[in-house]
């Protein structure tokens, strides 16, 4: 696996991960523009000609956020999004950022569990936040706010 950052030529890929990754995927159009944002990088994990997942980075005044984190359903529990979040972490570091800073939905275990394991904290909570993953459940969902601390002295 090897990791590299994407552009509007990856297009096609990215789409696809999101589409088959995410409950709600982000539009075609929404994904283009981040391929194209200046202030956005978008990281890939190939295998041989295959995007596995991306991580969307968002260049902040004194912070970056991870704004998506995707791993095709096949690929997931490989350690895919562990390799794309340590190198966003190393891409922060490089940016002399303060913190790196996600939110995650409450009932994503897995993610919640990896984030964790790598050393983010929880900094709060906003209830009521997420649509429901599930549409027929109804009750929209928490999102969990989480950081992970870069520079000397930065706080939550």
């Amino acid at each position: 696996m090897h990791l590299e950052c994407l552009g509007a030529t990856h297009l096609e890929a990215v789409a696809e991960v999101e589409r088959l990754g995410q409950t709600h995927p982000w539009t075609r159009d929404t994904l283009a523009r981040a391929l194209d944002d200046a202030m956005l990088e978008v990281w890939g994990a190939w295998r041989a000609q295959t995007l596995l997942g991306f991580a969307v980075l968002a260049r902040l005044p004194f912070e970056v956020e991870l704004q998506a984190l995707t791993v095709r359903p096949e690929a997931r529990r490989q350690g895919v999004g562990h390799d794309l979040l340590r190198h966003l972490v190393t891409r922060a570091e490089a940016l002399a950022a303060e913190r790196l800073l996600l939110e995650v939905r409450e009932g994503n275990a897995p993610a919640l569990a990896l984030y964790r394991q790598l050393g983010f904290r929880e900094d709060g909570r906003r209830p009521g936040y997420y649509p429901p993953a599930d549409a027929s459940a109804g009750k929209r969902e928490t999102a969990v706010l989480m950081s992970y601390p870069l520079a000397e002295g930065a706080s939550t």
